[in-house]
C-alpha cells in the first residue's frame, strides 16, 4: 500500500513540472507564428463611409405640413431625411408620401423615390418615380413634381401619363393650381395633349 502512494506521489510531482513546461512552450509557438509587428508602419484601422456617416446626421420619418390660403391642406411623409451638404436650408429626403386634401373634398396621395425640400420657400421637389392618386379616379405618373406647402401649387416640367374615367392621357407638362379670377382647384395638362377617350373605361374593367 505505501508503495502505490509512493507512486501515485512521483505522478503528481512530475506533472507539477510538466505542465507548466508544456504551457511555455505553447505560448512560444504563438509569439513565433504570429505576424511580426512593425512599430513604425501605420496603424490599422476600419474603412469608413463618409456618405452614410453624413446621412445618419438627419432623421428618421419626418413629416412636414402647410395649408393654402384658401384652406387647401398638404402633407409630406419621408422615410428618411438629412441636410443638404451643398445647402443646409433645404433637406434631401427619400421614399417620399403625401397627400393634398381640397377643400371640395377631394384628395391627392403622391408617392416618389425621394425630394429635396426647401424649408425658406416652402417648397418640395419630388424625383424618382413619382406617382399620383386622386380619389376621382384619376392616377398620374411623372418622373418630377414640383409643388409647395403654403400654397394650392404643383407642376409637372417634363411628360406626364395619365388615366381616369374618361380614358388614357399623355402630355408634356401639367399643373395643378388655384384657377385665376375664381379661385377654385385646377389640373391643366399642356403640351401635345393626347386624348384616348374611353368613357366606359370602368364599365369595361367590371365585365
Amino acid at each position: 500500500m505505501a508503495r502505490a502512494d509512493n507512486t501515485y506521489s512521483r505522478i503528481v510531482a512530475g506533472m507539477k513540472i510538466l505542465l507548466p513546461l508544456v504551457a511555455l512552450g505553447l505560448l512560444s509557438t504563438l509569439f513565433l507564428i504570429s505576424n511580426t509587428v512593425d512599430p513604425s508602419g501605420p496603424v490599422p484601422t476600419a474603412p469608413i463611409d463618409l456618405e452614410q456617416r453624413a446621412q445618419n446626421l438627419g432623421v428618421t420619418r419626418p413629416s412636414f405640413a402647410g395649408i393654402s390660403g384658401r384652406g387647401d391642406e398638404i402633407k409630406m411623409r419621408a422615410d428618411v431625411a438629412w441636410p443638404d451638404p451643398d445647402d443646409t436650408r433645404r433637406l434631401i429626403a427619400e421614399r417620399i408620401t403625401g397627400e393634398i386634401g381640397l377643400i371640395g373634398g377631394t384628395v391627392l396621395n403622391l408617392s416618389a423615390a425621394n425630394a429635396r425640400l426647401d424649408q425658406t420657400k416652402m417648397t418640395a421637389m419630388l424625383e424618382g418615380a413619382v406617382h399620383i392618386t386622386s380619389t376621382a379616379g384619376y392616377e398620374i405618373d411623372t418622373d418630377r413634381l414640383d409643388t409647395r406647402l403654403d400654397a394650392l401649387y404643383a407642376k409637372s416640367p417634363g411628360p406626364v401619363t395619365a388615366t381616369g374615367p374618361l380614358g388614357d392621357l399623355d402630355a408634356g407638362h401639367m399643373i395643378l393650381r388655384e384657377a385665376p379670377g375664381s379661385g377654385d382647384a385646377e389640373l391643366v395638362f399642356s403640351g401635345g395633349v393626347k386624348l384616348v377617350y374611353r368613357p366606359n373605361i370602368e364599365k369595361e374593367q367590371d365585365q
